[in-house]
Parts: structure tokens; sequence; C-alpha cells
């Protein structure tokens, strides 16, 4: 094939994530002699829209690694955006020169931004900060043999294996296994006794503690109220598409497509618009 004339339509918005994954499994293979002809065009003349082309060929990738992570609770189409992001980072930094392909290469940085996303959203509570702590974070749940706790000999195999203390291994497991509990019953709940609302007292809860905690609130409602009056309507929306919603939280992916921009674009002023709203809402 002639990669001077190759060019993939981009895909359009779609309304299922299955319709999403039908049309980047449309875009073809590229071969070894195509895609090193694409990444020679990009690195020496800067061609977009060769770069493009290597990005568009690769996105089914993307949705096979993500699939992997979906066992963290997070929507398959954040994971899929975010690992998006690190096929272009790869695509940027790719040399063609080396004798490697790219799939070879990007799966690395695809990762990377998948990772990144799921520490900073999977809990409230990080479970990850160190380098060690992120290599159990990913590994530790596929090599237990099992659902039952780690017997010592497992801790000490596993923590032989990823080169971290055992002590660390059994840190992990216990953040890994710690369940979610509702502070309040269900309505059908019998036993509603039980549940933490029942017998843990709120030491705050007294009237005077109580007002200030009001007159607290409704200066931060105001102060919210300001910080997105000062934002133009484009970030004002972002912001409130993926943030201020009770539900069905808005993706970067949407938003670009509402927008006609990237959705590295709509990240960035996504960033943008909390840092001025942090700086302008009370603390």
């Amino acid at each position: 094939m002639n990669t001077t004339a190759l060019s993939f339509p981009v895909p359009s918005a779609v309304g299922s994530l299955e319709s999403y994954v039908q049309a980047v499994n449309r875009f073809p293979i590229l071969s070894a002699e195509e895609e090193l002809a694409l990444a020679r065009r990009f690195r020496d003349e800067n061609d977009l829209d060769a770069a493009r082309n290597l990005v568009l060929s690769h996105l089914r990738l993307v949705v096979a690694v993500a699939r992997g992570y979906l066992g963290y609770g997070l929507p398959h189409a954040d994971l899929i955006q975010e690992g998006n992001i690190g096929l272009m980072k790869a695509v940027k930094r790719f040399d063609p020169e080396r004798g490697v392909r790219l799939v070879s290469f990007a799966i690395h940085w695809i990762k990377a931004e998948i990772h990144e996303f799921i520490l900073r959203n999977w809990r409230m509570v990080r479970v990850a900060t160190t380098k060690a702590q992120r290599k159990l974070f990913f590994n530790l749940r596929s090599m237990k043999s099992g659902l039952a706790t780690l017997t010592p000999d497992e801790v000490k195999r596993i923590a032989a294996e990823l080169r971290v203390k055992p002590e660390e291994v059994a840190e992990m497991e216990t953040r890994l296994s710690g369940q979610d509990l509702a502070l309040e019953p269900a309505a059908d709940d019998d036993e509603a006794a039980y549940a933490p609302i029942a017998y843990l007292a709120d030491p705050e809860n007294e009237p005077s503690r109580l007002v200030e905690a009001a007159q607290d609130e409704r200066v931060r409602s105001e102060g919210l109220r300001a910080a997105l009056a000062s934002l133009d309507p484009r970030s004002r929306r972002i912001i409130e598409a993926r943030w201020l919603r009770e539900k069905d939280e808005a993706t970067l992916q949407e938003l670009a497509d509402e927008f006609h921009v990237s959705a590295e674009r709509i990240r960035q002023i996504e960033a943008k618009a909390m840092q001025k709203m942090r700086a302008l809402i009370p603390a």
C-alpha cells in the first residue's frame, strides 16, 4: 500500500461504547513497512496526518488493554480514554530506527496512563502512593491463588517475586480486601440496629457546632457559586458536567466531541479551571 496516500477516517461521535469498539476495529492494522514510513514522516516532517494514522491504527490495542482493568470498578470508556492519551504520548516519542514495532513501545505508555487514572480514582483514600505499593497494587490480585487470605509462605513468595518486604505485601492485601460499609442501613434491612449509625456517636453533634457547620457550608456554597461564575462558559460547562452532576458524569471524550477538540484539551481546560476555583473557594 502506498503510505503517502494512506488516510484513515476519524471516528465520529458514537452513541455507545460498543459502537466505538466496532468503529476502531475497522481500522486496518499497519504492516511494518507502512508503520515505519509513517513514523519517519512524523519524525522528519512533523506530519500530523502520519501521526494520526499511527494512533488510529492502534486504538484497538487500547481497548484490549483497558478491558484488563475493568475489575477496579471504573467506567470502561474512561479507561479507554486514558489509554488513548498514553497511546498519543507513545506515538510522539516513538523512534522508528530502534527496530521495534510501535505496539511493543506503546503498551508501556498506555498502561502507565491507565494506572495513574486508577490510582487517582479507585478509592477516596489512596491505596498506593510509593513505587513499591503501586507494583503491589497492580500485581497482588493476579498473583493470589484464590480468594482466601494469603498464608505466610505465600506472602514470602510474592514479596520475593516483586522484590518488596513481606510486611508490605500483607498491608496491601489488607487494603485491597477492605470493604466499604454503609453508615445507614437499607430500608428493608432487618438488622438495622447493627448498622454503624446505630452505635457510632458523633461528638461534634451539639447545637453550637451544628450552627457553625451550617455557616461554613453556606460560605463554601457561596464561594463555589462565585468560583463557577468566574469561569468562561466552556470551562464552567466542563466542570459542571465532570464534577457537579449527581450521576452520569461526562467523560473527557463526550466533552471533546461536544466542543470539537481533543480529550487532552478538555483535560487541560478542566485542570486550569479547578486551579482557578480552588484559589477562590474559602479553605
